[in-house]
């Protein structure tokens, strides 16, 4: 029987799964997840820009408008609970499939109705199937050989992260010689060219758990977040990056514009071309996350972190080259400290990686509200410095968590450092249940002899 996508969709030849010729995870492919994610993560964030335009447009006051970006994260969030662990269930392709299919449909209707209430209910349904990267991501640590999941890994979260500071500039750009309306229509077009190059680019892949249900999928990932010393470790140092991260570019608009910059909203939102290069540093990086124990990799870039923070409470509102090297190191820094926290987490078991990864987004996502909330406030009632050392303080705050654990903290330890000090990553021949020969990342190294990846 030929294998199909929902019963009917023949799936290319090439693409089938063979277990006896492993899918090659080429740089094409890799580059393929990267445009994917950029597109369709890019959805979540083209209404900020154009608040202004939907209150001109709907007739109502900006106050009625200003939930809609709320309506889109809410989505967002839960699909991260709902939707992504689905990817341990099922299978990714047509998962992958029908996610971008729905972000689309929904797209299409944002760009034609004309009743504010239905254009928040497509808001929240948008922003619900938008976890696109969010499946790949996993499938991508699964398809890359071990040497490579850094890397494969980084060029994913580098499409997403430039899908999310890129949909801010071009929505902002477009909507000020155009309609609002034709920023959807690109969103459109560009997830129609995702859709159909997923059609033809994305290999199948067997369901991971068929012996579970939805709902023990959901309870298992709840254990997951509670059990799991890495898991929490990882989330909490994570929580504290992502305030940082979003404080920082929220108030970066208040700082520009005030004393002593008083820059224009165009020149501002150039900075986040800044931000853009830095991302752009993220598979470079990745290499180097391939060749050290992901603990190592984490506090190179906690400790970048830390000091392009340190640049801006020193001079953020004095000189704007400190703007500009703040800019630059606190997004690449961030998007290497994900991923080798992805990698890390990623080794606890190759069956729940979709589990695993939505647990980590969402604790980024908890930091995004904290830090936009937080940040603003402290900076409004207090001034940049005091907002500025909020943050050094959160990212010291990461430093005392990493720390607590070594490179080679056993599993189910909480604290300690047993297992020594290597620092680079060993690449050893593992046994499949049944025998077969896989070569499988050190990333944990326990106490008690090679780790075998399980449930």
């Amino acid at each position: 029987m030929t294998p199909t996508d929902f019963g009917f969709l023949p799936i290319p030849t090439r693409l089938r799964y063979d277990p006896d010729k492993p899918f090659h995870f080429g740089l094409v492919l890799n580059i393929a997840f990267g445009f994917a994610s950029t597109f369709t993560a890019a959805n979540l964030y083209y209404c900020q820009p154009l608040l202004i335009e939907f209150s001109k447009s709907f007739d109502v006051n900006y106050e009625q408008v200003s939930q809609i970006p709320t309506l889109v994260q809410a989505g967002y969030a839960s699909g991260l609970v709902l939707i992504t662990p689905l990817g341990d269930l099922v299978r990714r392709r047509p998962l992958v499939l029908l996610l971008v299919l729905l972000s689309t449909t929904f797209t299409v209707g944002l760009s034609v109705t004309t009743n504010l209430r239905l254009f928040e209910a497509l808001c929240f349904l948008t922003g619900l199937v938008t976890v696109t990267p969010q499946v790949l991501m996993p499938l991508a640590a699964d398809l890359a050989t071990p040497d490579r999941r850094g890397t494969a890994l980084s060029v994913v979260l580098s499409g997403l992260m430039f899908g999310v500071l890129a949909a801010r500039v071009l929505a902002g750009v477009i909507a000020n010689f155009a309609s609002w309306r034709i920023v959807y229509y690109m969103a459109i077009s560009v997830q129609a060219l995702v859709l159909v190059g997923a059609y033809f680019m994305l290999p199948d892949y067997p369901a991971k758990n068929i012996n579970l249900s939805y709902f023990q999928i959901l309870g298992s990932m709840a254990k997951y977040a509670v059990t799991e010393p890495l898991v929490v470790q990882a989330s909490l140092i994570n929580i504290a990056s992502s305030a940082c991260f979003s404080a920082f570019w929220v108030t970066l608009t208040f700082l520009l514009g005030g004393p002593p910059y008083y820059y224009s909203t165009l020149v501002i939102g150039l900075f986040g071309l800044v931000g853009m290069f830095g991302v752009l540093v993220g598979p470079f990086a990745g290499r180097l996350i391939d060749k050290l124990v992901p603990w190592y990799a984490t506090l190179i870039a906690t400790l970048i972190l830390s000091i392009s923070q340190a640049v801006q409470t020193a001079a953020g509102g004095i000189n704007v080259s400190a703007v500009i090297i703040a800019c630059f190191g606190l997004d690449a820094a961030r998007q290497m400290q994900q991923v080798s926290l992805s990698t890390d987490v990623f080794s606890i078991s190759t069956t729940a990686r979709a589990r695993l990864n939505a647990i980590l987004i969402l604790s980024l996502f908890i930091g995004q509200v904290m830090g936009t909330s937080v940040g603003t406030v402290v900076f409004v009632q207090h001034g940049w410095r005091a907002c500025a050392l909020l943050l050094q303080a959160w990212q010291g705050f990461q430093l005392v968590i990493l720390f607590l654990r070594g490179p080679h903290c056993p599993r189910k330890h909480w604290f300690g450092y047993a297992g020594g000090w290597a620092a680079r990553k060993l690449v050893q021949i593992e046994t499949r249940p049944g025998g077969e020969p896989e070569k499988t990342e050190d990333g944990l190294v326990q106490s008690g002899g090679p780790r075998v990846p399980g449930v």
